[in-house]
Parts: structure tokens; C-alpha cells; sequence
């Protein structure tokens, strides 16, 4: 018979076909958050809590997390047990008396005598009535009622949904069902002391959950799943134990014993409480729970309650990621969808495409616990950054030039060379042909064509034209965060590095950065940079680096610009160790003047972008512009990408003006 095929709905994960996934929104946002001055890490845990294309994230499941959390504890009250148990014990002893009532016997008024003498203790008084003969049988089925809810509480309290399997033990279905509980008691305690022994295997926890399966809604898939599921709810009932005053806690556990050892499941429960807190001692069995609502609540259902808003707390917390190396994949989904429903869950999974896709497509990478942006997301920040600025020159007409013919070159010298990256030279269209002409092998026929290669483009030499070394110099000091211009200065280096790198290929930038220290930046270190909150502006050492950075580039014109908002209040010792004095002291002052005096020989001219109007500052920068020669501007810090970038392509329009 012919083969044929049949058609029909993708159902085994995500579309082979669909489109990648389009990142670059969430990147721009990352960006603006990056460019403010805060960190990658930052500006993802920023963009996931509060959602992208009009989605909400993190913040809003918190919140709502947070309203379940308050209307659980409103819901009801923790002492429901004791008081039914109590509402039971008066109903039977009013019905006893009313039985009673009409025997003129002794032995009747000797009974009420008993009835009247009983504790106000709730526990010793259930305890007391244990052997009475009870004369009327709606008093003594009231009693029963009292055994058969401290069964149903005790067992429901540790495992979940037993006070449902278990609605009368006193009929023979019920005495089957109690039997069942006490095997299932048996079996798994043997279990844990033999995987304790090291001797378990998963088939003795598959023939378990084959024979009691129907007793853990939950379905735990192993060992150590059963084990988290009974641990967290008896550690939840501990907590409501704890949570009552000492006279409910006193006589509900007199009550919750009496039960057990009605049921002969003392020994078997206490084995099982010791082994769960022996293997998870990292709850809270020790913690107190606050309800304040009206509705009495009984053992089982406070425990569940306490349960879920242990379970709600945990959730509230990861959605939060608010520890080193959070991930989304520390949220539990099955507990967001358990609490907050399929929508949310479908959310959270989307959160997490979009913070894989990050990574994925070559925008975000991770080592260790640490984020960093990729070269490629940096290239993105930078044209941004750029762009605003180039936006804003534009606005406001200032630092005219010339950026389309940016890359042309000077006169033709009628050779020509090899092409290298970053060439501005045209291209040698006929020297190109002819290298790939002769590269072709001598049997290939014409129709084929010419291919090239990238070994076969040539370029045509021109006159040479004047390079630049351009160091920007930014202050990282702690007194740029306080001033809200870490995040203007920040941006504008990678605004700078962009159009250099971009734009201007042949010349070369020098990022450095200076608090106490001076280090250089590379541009995928700069976008990830914090500023450094220690005190101290150590221009000194700043101008070092520059200095030994311009004598790399002996045959470029050095442009050293300066970005800070105080004046030097730190210098190096001869040990290398930073000095730090506030008001800077002389030595500080003398050694900063000596690298610009420095600079001024190897003629290097220092324009600076002073971010305060502090009179001192003013003065040294001042001082600095009559020694030097360069500039001094004073832009508002939302303005200075302007100014540096105006400041350099005016510069470069004045060289290239010298070169022709």
C-alpha cells in the first residue's frame, strides 16, 4: 500500500516552526534601566516584576498572594476544636439530665451529683465521662460524636483530607477505614527507618502508594516529595498547637492523646513526628501563627489553613527575588497555579521564556550568581544612548558638524593595500576583480561567474589623516550617586564608545573610572558598573592610566576628557595605597596639578565637564583650564551626554579641517 502522511495540531511543546522570540523590547527597557545607572541584574529583576507589552509581572502576583495570605487569616479562628468538643460535652450532659430528671431514684440523683462535679477542664472532663453508663442514648451518641471528631482532628491534622475518609469510625465501613490508617501508619514508618537504614528503593515506595495512593491527594512522585508533603503539614499543626493560649494548647493535647491512644496510633504517631522533624529541621516548628477571624476553625482545618499561608509566605518570597542568584526558576509553578490559578501560572511561564530568550539570543549571560550584558546588548545600549544624544543636539542646535561624511578620507595616492576591519578608504573596485579573477581555478568555466572572497578586497590608499586617543575620565565616586549623576555619566560612555567605535573606528578610546582607585573600563564592565560607595576622588591616579594610555598612541592626537562633580580629594602614597582627606590636602592638590601638568607637555588638552557648582571645585577646575589650556563646562547632568559628544566630534571636525 502507498505510504502517505496525515496532518494535524503541534502537541509536543513549543512550535518548531514559530518565529524567535522578539527580546528587543524587554532589552530596550533593560536598558533604560541600565543607563539610569543601575545594574543588569537590577534592570532584570526590575523589567520581570513589573511585566512588558502591558502584561503585569512579579509585582502584581506578590500582591495578590499577599491578599490571600490576609483574607486566610481573617477566615477563621484557631480553637474551633475545643469549642465543638465543649458544645458536644454540654449537649450530652443536658441530654443525660433530661433523662434523669424524672428517675426519683437514688441512683439518678447520685448520677447528677457525678454530672455536677465534672472538671470545667474540657479534656479531664471527656476523660472522667469515659466509663459513665450513660442513661440516655442521645447522650451517649453525643458522647460518641466527641471519639469519633478527636479521631477524625488527630489524623486529619497530619494527613490532609482524613477527616472526610473517616466520618464515623464507630459503624463497621469506619472501623475498616481506621484499620487502613493504621497499617498505612505501620508500612510507611517501616519505610522511612528502612530508607534511614539506607535500604529503600523505589519500588517499596511504589508498592506503598499502589496500596494507599487514595490517602495523599498530592500524589508525591518519591520518597522525599512524601516526606516534604507530611513534614510541612505537621509542622503546620505544631505552629497552631503553639498558637493557642497555654490553657487551649493543655487541654486540646490532653484530648488529641486521649484519642490516640483510643485508636492505639500513639506509638505509631510519635515515631512518624520524630522521623519528619529529623528529616526536615529547616521548618518553622517552632512559630506561632496569628488568625483573626470569627469562624471557629477545627485541628484539621487549622492546620490546613496555617499550612497554605506557610505555603503563601514561601511563594511571597520567591516572587520576590530578592537574594543573590535569584532566578525564576526558584517559583514554583504548581504553587502559583495552586494559589493564584491557571492565568498566573501561564504568566510566570512567559516571565521565564522571556528570561531565557535574553540569554539565549546573545543578550544577557551569567557567571556565577553575577549577570552581565553581552558585547552584542552593549552595541544596542550604546546606539541608544547615542541616539538620544544625537536627538538632543539636534533640538537644541548645538555641537553642529558633520557626521554623514564622517567616513571619508583624504586625497588618492594611486596605490592601494589590502582591506582590514575599520577601513574608511573606497573601495578599489578593479584590483578587487582582479584578485578574485585570479583566485578562480583555471578549470572553472565563465557562466560560473566571479566569487569573492574577503582575501580579495582591496582599498585605495589616501593621504593620512590625523587619528585620536580620547581618554574619558568618569568619577565614580559615592557623591555621584547622592547627586543623581552616576547614571547621566554612565550613559554617556557608552553613548561615546559607540559613536567612536562605530563612527570613528581608527581612533581609540580609553574609558577609565575613579573613586579612591582608578581602573580601567571595558565597555561590557561599564554597563554593569555600580558606583563605588566609598569616598574619595582620586583624579591623580585617573590621569596616570590616561597618561600611560596616550604614550600607547604616540602618533594620535591625545583628547583627555574629564567627568566629576568634586575636586581631587584623594591621591596615591608611594606604597600605592589611596589617601583620602576632606578638605583635600595640599599633597593631594600638588600631585593631581603635576599629571596635568604632565598631560600639558605630552600636549594632551583636558576639557572638563563639572557636575556642581561648589566653589571649591570651581576654582581647582578653573586653575586646571589656565595651566592646561582646555575647557571647563558646567551642563546639568541630564545634558552632559550633549556636551561630551559635541565637545568630541567638534574637535575631530577641527583636525580633520587641519589634515586637509
Amino acid at each position: 500500500m502507498p505510504h502517505g502522511y496525515r496532518y494535524g495540531a503541534w502537541h509536543d511543546g513549543p512550535d518548531p516552526l514559530a518565529p524567535p522570540y522578539d527580546v528587543r523590547a524587554a532589552l530596550d527597557q533593560l536598558g533604560d534601566h541600565v543607563l539610569a545607572g543601575g545594574t543588569p541584574a537590577d534592570a532584570l529583576r526590575r523589567l520581570l516584576r513589573r511585566g512588558l507589552d502591558g502584561a503585569h509581572g512579579l509585582d502584581e502576583m506578590t500582591r495578590r498572594v499577599r491578599r490571600q495570605r490576609r483574607e486566610l487569616r481573617e477566615r477563621g479562628r484557631l480553637d474551633g476544636t475545643l469549642e465543638e468538643v465543649r458544645r458536644l460535652l454540654d449537649t450530652a450532659v443536658g441530654q443525660e439530665r433530661a433523662a434523669l430528671f424524672p428517675d426519683p431514684s437514688d441512683d439518678a440523683r447520685l448520677r447528677e451529683e457525678s454530672l455536677d462535679a465534672l472538671p470545667q477542664d474540657t479534656a479531664r472532663a471527656v476523660r472522667d465521662l469515659d466509663g459513665y453508663d450513660w442513661r440516655s442514648p442521645d447522650a451517649r451518641a453525643t458522647y460518641d460524636e466527641i471519639r469519633d471528631l478527636l479521631r477524625r482532628e488527630v489524623l486529619d491534622s497530619q494527613f490532609r483530607g482524613m477527616k472526610q475518609a473517616l466520618e464515623s469510625a464507630t459503624d463497621p465501613a469506619g472501623q475498616e477505614a481506621l484499620q487502613r490508617v493504621k497499617d498505612m501508619l505501620a508500612d510507611l514508618n517501616e519505610m522511612l527507618a528502612s530508607d534511614a537504614r539506607g535500604e529503600h528503593t523505589p519500588e517499596q515506595f511504589d508498592a506503598f502508594m499502589a496500596k494507599y495512593g487514595d490517602m495523599f491527594p498530592d500524589q508525591p512522585a518519591n520518597l522525599d516529595e512524601l516526606v516534604d508533603s507530611l513534614a510541612r503539614r505537621a509542622a503546620a499543626a505544631e505552629r497552631l498547637m503553639r498558637s493557642l493560649t497555654p490553657d487551649q494548647r493543655g487541654e486540646l493535647s490532653a484530648l488529641m492523646n486521649n484519642a490516640l491512644q483510643d485508636m492505639d496510633l500513639s506509638r505509631e504517631m510519635q515515631q512518624l513526628g520524630d522521623a519528619l522533624r529529623s528529616r526536615r529541621p529547616d521548618l518553622d516548628w517552632n512559630g506561632r501563627a496569628r488568625m483573626t477571624g470569627d469562624e471557629p476553625l477545627g485541628v484539621g482545618e487549622g492546620t490546613s489553613a496555617l499550612q497554605d499561608l506557610a505555603d503563601l509566605e514561601e511563594l511571597e518570597s520567591a516572587l520576590g527575588q530578592d537574594y543573590a542568584g535569584a532566578r525564576l526558576d526558584d517559583i514554583d509553578e504548581d504553587a502559583v497555579r495552586r494559589a493564584l490559578g491557571r492565568g498566573e501560572a501561564d504568566r510566570l511561564q512567559d516571565l521565564r521564556r522571556l528570561e531565557r530568550e535574553l540569554e539565549e539570543q546573545g543578550y544577557l549571560t551569567r557567571h556565577g550568581e553575577r549577570l552581565d550584558l553581552t558585547a552584542k546588548a552593549i552595541r544596542r545600549l550604546g546606539q541608544t544612548a547615542l541616539r538620544r544624544v544625537m536627538a538632543d543636539l539636534r533640538s537644541t542646535g548645538e555641537g553642529a558638524h558633520d557626521v554623514h561624511d564622517a567616513g571619508r578620507t583624504g586625497e588618492l595616492t594611486g596605490a592601494s593595500r589590502p582591506w582590514v576591519y575599520g577601513d574608511e578608504q573606497p573601495l578599489d573596485v578593479v584590483r578587487t576583480l582582479t584578485n578574485a579573477v585570479r583566485r578562480r581555478s583555471p578549470g572553472a568555466g565563465a557562466r560560473r561567474g566571479v566569487r569573492l572572497a574577503v582575501e580579495d578586497f582591496e582599498v585605495s590608499e589616501t593621504e593620512r589623516r590625523t587619528a585620536a586617543a580620547v581618554c574619558l575620565l568618569v568619577d565614580m565616586s559615592y557623591s555621584m550617586v547622592l547627586r543623581d549623576t552616576w547614571g547621566p555619566a554612565k550613559a554617556t560612555a557608552l553613548a561615546l564608545h559607540a559613536l567612536v567605535t562605530g563612527q570613528f573606528p581608527q581612533d581609540a578610546l580609553q574609558v577609565i573610572g575613579f573613586s579612591s582607585y582608578a581602573r580601567e573600563l571595558g565597555a561590557t564592565e561599564l554597563a554593569g558598573l555600580e558606583a563605588d560607595y566609598v569616598q574619595g576622588t582620586n583624579l591623580q591616579h585617573a590621569l596616570m592610566l590616561a597618561g600611560r594610555f596616550l604614550d600607547k598612541h604616540p602618533d594620535a592626537e591625545p583628547v583627555v576628557l574629564v567627568v566629576t562633580d568634586g575636586e581631587p580629594t584623594a591621591h596615591l602614597l608611594p606604597n600605592g595605597r589611596p589617601w583620602f582627606a576632606w578638605p583635600p590636602e595640599p599633597e593631594t592638590i600638588a600631585l593631581t596639578v603635576a599629571q596635568v601638568d604632565r598631560m600639558t607637555r605630552r600636549g594632551a588638552t583636558l576639557n572638563v565637564f563639572a557636575l556642581d557648582d561648589d566653589p571649591r571645585l570651581t576654582a581647582f577646575v578653573q586653575e586646571l583650564a589656565r595651566r592646561n589650556g582646555g575647557r571647563v563646562f558646567s551642563p546639568n547632568a541630564d545634558r552632559l551626554g550633549e556636551y561630551v559628544v559635541s565637545d568630541y566630534l567638534q574637535r575631530r571636525s577641527a583636525r580633520r579641517r587641519r589634515a586637509g
